[in-house]
């Protein structure tokens, strides 16, 4: 918050959320001197924004008692920290079924000083990202994400309607202990009565919720991100695949993640089970790894790993 404006903003959000500040301790947060204190509040007051001073040893600065500031005022770094974090969750697929990460934008930028506005439109004209784009269609309803977020806060069991993959649909009892957004999906685990066990599921499948007056408390240490994470690697593929890895385990997990493969320690490396749909896919991942591997099942997977080093010596020739 290093241009004036900006510190004058700060003036005014510390005395938003705080009853009353002394000129030294407003002094202190903003970094400036108690001289320039009093030269940001009476700017404050040329904006019509009513901060009074009031002297003696126990004086200070604050806002009119009543007054209602405007719905939107962020400093120059705020504005641009809100206007990335748009942009990036739209890139990612980060949103509800609804367009509001567009017209939060543009509320915002109607709201802006023109010029800061104009050079914020600069960065998103030449602003590239490395990661794909995520353009997902399998997004959830808000008030589907809200109600959610809001039983598993409060710990209330709810009501749903999930749609399985194959179109069918069921009436479910869930505890949700978690929220999770993985690879453009927005994903609810949590304890399914129906199963007597902990599931989860697609937020985009999943009907209106209704909260019930039951109650429940997650389990202590439970970590929604790695049950997802296992559960999506537990879906079932045509073939399973088991291969020992020549690397050590912190580094194989830096290159599989948990939501790709289990891994686990052995004496001779690095045990490896993924569920695989293609062996000639899994073969290329292998080889593109770089490690040493013993594939321990299938057979049929030594077969493609021979095939696909058979077509890389083919082109290497070339």
């Amino acid at each position: 918050m290093s241009h004036p404006a900006g510190r004058v903003l700060g003036l005014l959000e510390l005395l938003q959320s705080h009853h009353r500040l002394t000129g030294a301790e407003l002094a202190t947060r903003l970094g400036v001197d108690g001289r320039t204190v009093r030269r940001y509040a009476a700017t404050l007051v040329e904006l019509g924004i009513p901060v009074t001073a009031d002297r003696g040893r126990y004086g200070g600065y604050r806002l009119r008692p009543g007054y209602k500031l405007p719905p939107l005022m962020l400093t120059d770094d705020e504005a641009v920290a809100v206007l990335l974090g748009l942009l990036a969750a739209d890139h990612l697929g980060l949103g509800t079924e609804q367009p509001a990460t567009a017209t939060a934008t543009a509320k915002i930028r109607r709201v802006l000083p023109a010029a800061l506005a104009d050079r914020l439109a600069a960065v998103v004209e030449h602003l590239g990202f490395t990661l794909r784009r995520v353009e997902s269609t399998a997004r959830p309803a808000t008030d589907t994400l809200l109600a959610l977020a809001d039983a598993a806060r409060h710990g209330r069991r709810v009501r749903v309607t999930h749609r399985s993959r194959a179109g069918d649909t069921a009436e479910r009892e869930l505890d949700p202990y978690g929220l999770v957004f993985h690879a453009g999906r927005w994903y609810v685990t949590g304890h399914d009565h129906r199963r007597a066990e902990v599931r989860t599921f697609r937020l985009d499948r999943l009907g209106a919720v209704t909260s019930g007056d039951e109650t429940f408390v997650a389990p202590k240490g439970f970590d929604p991100v790695a049950q997802v994470a296992r559960s999506l690697a537990a879906v079932p593929w045509a073939h399973e695949v088991e291969v020992l890895l020549a690397v050590d385990l912190a580094t194989a997990r830096r290159r599989l993640p948990p939501s790709t493969a289990e891994l686990s320690a052995t004496a001779d490396g690095v045990l490896m089970r993924v569920r695989a749909e293609r062996l000639d896919g899994m073969a290329v991942l292998l080889a593109g790894l770089g490690w040493p591997f013993t594939v321990v099942r299938p057979d049929a997977l030594r077969d493609e790993v021979a095939a696909h080093a058979e077509r890389l010596a083919d082109w290497a020739r070339r």
